[in-house]
Parts: C-alpha cells; structure tokens; sequence
C-alpha cells in the first residue's frame, strides 16, 4: 500500500511538472504536448488514488 503511495504522489508531481512546462513552453507543439501529458497524467493519479481507496475498502 505503502509503493502505491510513493507512485500517486509521483505521479501527481509529474504531472504538476509538466503543467509547468507546458506554461512555459514557448513553442505551440511542445505546449500541446506536455498539457496532454500533464492530463494523462492526473488520470493515472486519479486512478492510482482509486485503487488505493478499493484496497482500503476491502480490508
């Protein structure tokens, strides 16, 4: 439980990151770019944080 703890929160700060990157990104594809990534990866964080609260839920 611990590991997918360590995984949500640096999925979270990737994403953060990326955000970030692509906020400053000056060229119109790399800003496209690394927004999508910062989206997908707030999905997986998301989806990371779901199964976090499922295992919880069932023990």
């Amino acid at each position: 439980m611990k590991d997918m703890q360590v995984q949500l929160e640096k999925l979270r700060t990737d994403a953060a990151e990326c955000a970030l990157i692509g906020d400053l990104a000056t060229d119109p594809k790399k800003r496209e770019l690394f927004t999508r990534l910062a989206d997908h990866l707030t999905v997986l964080a998301s989806e990371v944080e779901r199964a976090i609260a499922e295992s919880v839920k069932h023990n």
